[in-house]
């Protein structure tokens, strides 16, 4: 919300400061982002009178001016501009002025030869506007050495405050007005607002159209008709106003309706009406119907919204944009002003679905006064007969304002109660009375009706936040918290105890955090298993990113290789975030996931001079997602590593991390090349992707201690057998096979060969194992280790049908 110091003061009589005003607003909670004094800005450049301008000697297109500045001797200026001549009046920076419109600081120089002690300046160069082609041209009467800024009215500084959704009363500058008064920095002025005296009840007629049930979406609809209306450009003062807060001047009428929004907080709209076919009706749009707008763009509108239509069809969407074919120009001789109340969450919607945002829908979806809809309409009706001309109609009335008053019973010690600050009663009063708030009886507890602008205002919680916010923030004492005598209870659940680990295990690893977006391609989704229209987004902040990511991968795939674009191509990233399954609570989840790419593994990436790393492969993934499980204190005795993963991982190169068949908690693997090249990844990508809410809980047994270290003082015994085995045997299944033939002595399976080829049967592999043997109680002799090892050879072939290999 933008406004001047002027514009306010136009509502507030007070003498306070520009620096008084901008903290009032920040201590009462209207927080100010920007103050933009422009007078500051411009104070050299002063109104000068170029006395001579003879064509400079080596330039065509230069001439030397002469320079009458108000201030000692004329000076020498070399200028390009073609208007520049002699008697003529502009603008003028003498040396060490900063141009913000070329980003410069001026200084005394030589241009082809001559010399230049300043500049002349057209108004982009003031940074004024996009007329660049020539010097300013200043009526005859501007007086010389007078500071351009405050000849031209640009000494009004521009105060930005950002405003929360919860306060629609200080979308005006009457409302902002209304607090700063509240706080005693100045005095309200409380224009008298007779209503208009009509001329005749208005031809046209209106008709909301709605049933019971749809009355809400256009409650009040009140319009009257203005003749004879002269629609030039509006007054100065209303277009230096609408230029300070960013607005172009179009015409008296549209400006009429630009300044009721920012100064009152009353969005209106005027059709003219010659162009109005018939009476007006406001309903909702139907399948198929289209408006050409005033922004220049066609809406395709739907039977959710809500327009005012006449005999040619839709005229307007109600609350948010005019249309084309009904707006005002300078041939506008009869004007219908328009003063209504729609439905803010219908308004939202409407806005959201079409991708307007204006002014009107700023306000309307945020909530207006109800009360003001017809008075508003009387204030603008008094603008445009002063500065039109014209006579006004009757209003046209349909439908009435919804009742929003409740009054709240207010025990005045609820403020003690809950911002823990003594005020008197008589302050607290006089806060709320300021307010607009009306108060009734004077005991302890009292009735008080909130003023028909503050729709946020609910309950006594509320209107404690109005006292103390008035009253000041500072004037609450600071007090310490209890110190509890006790330890405090967990208050962070399994999960989030999970999710802050993984992200601590995972960095430990060597991998850096990223933070991708929740939304991303619809390409990409439909690869990963996503792309459901329940997930695809209604208004999506880039059309790009249209759908809510079934996984975290393909946001760090593509962060990796925009790593690698730009020379780093040894990427490692993981994420920790929420995935969605379905638009329902239970088909959101929490996972983790890392990719690695190039040489970035966990021993190292790059070159070294000891020999460079070699690129990774997916078993450097699956030691990220086993050393994850670790950390998270997974219990992994039952954890089966499955061959093969979903459809985005390389069939031969990947894995699944599960507890039985139903109980899948995460894959692992490289990236399938047909998804790579879908994505635009070069090179070889492992990832891999765990799902937190899937793993199993640990076990409660707060008795259970570790069990103290068991040292061997026996030496271990390593001894290697060789199978034969059926091609399509895991090579898991023979080591969990040899570890269960003996496991009191059986420490340790470790596979150190699989091979394929000559002398090993067509359909068949040969897997060579290591078995650690750990003796507890004795020495094994040669007899016992020759039995042992002949139960491991019984054990492995009777359950993979395994045979020793000669």
């Amino acid at each position: 919300m933008k406004f001047t110091l002027s514009w306010l003061k136009d509502h507030l009589d007070t003498a306070a400061s520009l620096e008084t005003v901008a903290e009032t607003l920040t201590r009462i909670g209207l927080e100010v982002e920007r103050v933009e004094d422009k007078a500051a800005a411009l104070k050299p450049y002063v109104i000068a009178r170029v006395l001579t301008a003879e064509q400079h000697p080596n330039a065509d297109r230069l001439r030397v001016c002469s320079v009458e500045t108000g201030e000692g001797a004329p000076v020498q200026v070399v200028c390009g501009a073609p208007n520049a001549r002699a008697g003529m009046l502009s603008v003028f920076a003498p040396p060490g002025t900063y141009v913000p419109g070329k980003d410069i600081t001026l200084s005394v120089g030589t241009i082809r030869g001559v010399e230049s002690r300043g500049m002349l300046c057209s108004g982009a160069e003031l940074g004024l506007g996009d007329d660049g082609d020539g010097i300013l041209d200043l009526p005859a009467d501007a007086p010389v050495g007078t500071p351009y800024a405050v000849w031209a009215g640009l000494d009004d500084p521009v105060i930005e405050i950002n405003l929360t959704p919860n306060r629609p009363d200080c979308t005006s500058v009457h409302g902002i007005a209304r607090d700063l008064a509240a706080t005693g920095l100045g005095v309200l002025k409380r224009e008298p607002m007779p209503p208009v005296r009509g001329e005749g009840p208005a031809p046209a007629a209106v008709t909301l159209d709605f049933d019971d049930y749809d009355r809400g979406l256009c409650p009040y609809f009140a319009l009257r008709l203005v003749r004879g209306v002269r629609n030039g450009p509006s007054p100065d003062w209303m277009q230096a106003r609408l230029r300070a807060i960013g607005l172009r001047p179009i015409n008296a009428l549209v400006d009429i309706t630009n300044y009721m929004t920012f100064d009152r907080g009353r969005p209106l709209h005027v059709f003219d009406a010659a162009k109005v076919a018939g009476a007006l009706t406001v309903r909702r749009a139907r399948e198929g119907e289209s408006l050409a707008a005033l922004d220049g763009r066609t809406y395709a509108l739907t039977d959710e919204m809500v327009v005012i239509a006449d005999g040619n069809g839709v005229e307007s969407i109600g609350g948010i944009i005019g249309g084309e074919a009904t707006g005002c120009d300078e041939s506008t001789t009869d004007v219908l002003i328009e003063s209504a109340l729609w439905s803010p969450a219908n308004i939202a919607q409407t806005g959201r679905r079409l991708g307007i945002i204006t002014d009107a829908r700023y306000r309307f979806e945020r909530g207006v006064d109800p009360a003001f809809a017809l008075a508003g309409l009387d204030l603008a009706t008094r603008l445009v007969t002063d500065i039109c001309g014209g006579s006004p109609s009757d209003p046209a009335i349909a439908g009435e304002p919804p009742e929003t008053s409740h009054v709240i019973d207010f025990p005045w010690t609820e403020v003690r109660r809950l911002a823990g600050i003594e005020l008197s009663r008589a302050e607290m009063k006089v806060s709320l009375e300021s307010l607009g708030f009306h108060i009734a009886g004077s005991g302890d507890r009292v009735k008080v009706l909130p003023p028909s602008w503050r729709p946020d205002i609910e309950g006594k919680a509320d209107l404690v936040e109005e006292i103390v916010r008035i009253a000041g923030l500072d004037r609450i004492e600071p007090k310490p918290l209890p110190r509890q005598s006790h330890v405090a209870t967990a208050v962070l659940t399994p999960l989030q105890k999970r999710t802050r680990l993984a992200r601590r295990a995972l960095a430990s690893r060597g991998l850096l955090e990223a933070v991708t977006w929740s939304f991303i391609p619809r390409e990409d989704a439909v690869l990963f298993g996503g792309g459901a229209p329940s997930l695809a987004l209604a208004n999506p902040i880039a059309s790009e990113l249209s759908d809510m990511r079934p996984s975290l991968v393909p946001g760090l795939l593509r962060a990796a290789q925009r790593n690698a674009d730009r020379g780093y191509p040894d990427a490692a990233l993981f994420e920790v975030g929420q995935c969605f399954a379905s638009d329902e609570p239970e088909g959101q989840s929490i996972r983790a996931a890392a990719v690695r790419r190039g040489t970035g593994g966990h021993a190292g990436a790059g070159r070294h001079w000891d020999g460079a790393a070699g690129p990774v492969d997916a078993f450097e993934a699956k030691a990220d997602a086993m050393a994850l499980l670790a950390a998270l204190g997974v219990p992994t005795g039952g954890l089966q590593v499955a061959a093969g993963g979903p459809a985005w991982l390389h069939p031969g190169r990947s894995g699944t991390l599960q507890f039985g068949p139903k109980t899948v908690v995460g894959h692992f693997g490289e990236v399938h090349p047909r998804v790579a090249k879908a994505l635009g990844l070069k090179g070889v990508i492992v990832a891999f992707e765990i799902t937190l809410d899937a793993l199993p809980l640990p076990k409660h047994r707060p008795t259970k201690v570790k069990p103290a270290l068991a040292l061997s003082d026996f030496q271990p015994i390593s001894r290697d057998f060789a199978f034969v085995v059926s091609r399509d045997v895991a090579a898991g299944e023979v080591v969990k096979a040899a570890a269960s033939a003996e496991r009191k002595l059986v420490t340790g399976v470790d596979v150190f060969d699989v091979y394929e080829g000559a002398g090993v049967p067509e359909g068949s592999k040969s897997v060579a194992i290591a078995v650690t043997l750990q003796p507890v109680e004795k020495t094994l002799t040669d007899a016992e280790i020759e039995a042992v090892s002949a139960r491991i050879v019984a054990e492995v072939s009777r359950k993979t049908g395994a045979t020793l290999r000669a």
